[in-house]
């Protein structure tokens, strides 16, 4: 099996270079890749480089994700969430491969407080989500074969994450104030890029699995939880921490230039059941990432 990865270097993408590389052939890209064209910013360059290479699997990991930036620069983020998965999703069609895409929770509203199914109506809050949305649209419109996963409250302990600042605010203040009014599951990379590599081979081996799906850690929490959570972990192994009070506050005490859902629930259900695996409770990865960062 020959499979192209694009954005080999992200927070997925990093662990999706171990999870798939026991499947075959692994040419993993990213937009400073020379020999072929990773970079999103060049849709045509992104699909010459699918009808060059002819992969069975396509795995992109590429995205524009500054949530808030993108409200500056509709148009960067509109080419590299939308064009570029368009220009894949047509290359993907023409040599026959699976393509397999990454998602968002930030494609739904955000109101309720039911976890989202696949089926429900999309309605973006922010430029992000609007993109991400097309970007799902372009390739159920031109690609036959196809997993889209959409995922949220992403982390990893390669580079910076949630996690690893609070425990940093933790050591200097008394004080630390997170938002209690959001709820959704820490994702591990390693869980998603894990959970991919099962769904290929079995979408390889099975038909009629093509579509798509919630793929995050199972139960719910907030910000607020998810820090106190953190703060608590931390010093239980071992970690000098001053912080003696965390306050929980409204979304609207850190305004953004991007609207955040505040129901980030998604259903795995489907998932679950397509793919026969348990998704573990968010604990679980958030446990192993601070044994990783904390040694």
């Amino acid at each position: 099996m020959k499979i192209l990865l694009l954005g080999k270097n992200g927070q997925v993408g990093w662990e999706l270079q171990r999870a798939l590389a026991p499947l075959g052939n692994l040419i993993a890209l990213d937009r400073h890749s020379t020999e072929y064209c990773g970079d999103l910013s060049d849709p045509a360059g992104i699909a010459a480089t699918i009808l060059a290479v002819k992969p069975d699997v396509i795995v992109n990991a590429a995205a524009h994700t500054a949530v808030d930036k993108a409200e500056s620069e509709p148009e960067v983020a509109a080419v590299l969430n939308t064009a570029a998965v368009a220009s894949m999703a047509e290359a993907a069609e023409k040599v026959g491969a699976l393509l397999v895409h990454y998602s968002t929770d930030y494609v739904f509203n955000g109101q309720g407080n039911k976890p989202w199914a696949e089926t429900d109506a999309t309605d973006p809050l922010s430029v992000y989500g609007k993109t991400k949305r097309d970007g799902e649209e372009a390739i159920t419109a031109a690609c036959s074969n196809y997993l889209i996963f959409r995922t949220s409250w992403v982390y990893a302990a390669k580079g910076n994450n949630f996690a690893k600042t609070m425990l940093k605010l933790a050591k200097d203040r008394d004080e630390l104030s997170v938002i209690n009014d959001q709820f959704g599951a820490p994702t591990g990379a390693e869980l998603i890029a894990d959970c991919t590599a099962h769904a290929i081979r079995k979408a390889k081996a099975q038909s009629g699995l093509t579509g798509i799906y919630h793929l995050i850690a199972s139960g719910t929490t907030t910000w607020h939880e998810y820090a106190s959570y953190v703060i608590s972990s931390g010093r239980e192994k071992g970690l000098e921490l001053q912080v003696s009070k965390i306050n929980p506050v409204a979304t609207s005490a850190f305004p953004t230039p991007a609207k955040r859902p505040a129901n980030s629930r998604l259903d795995i259900t489907k998932f679950q059941q397509n793919f026969e695996l348990t998704l573990p409770d968010w604990r679980v990865g958030v446990e192993r990432m601070l044994t990783e960062i904390i040694g």
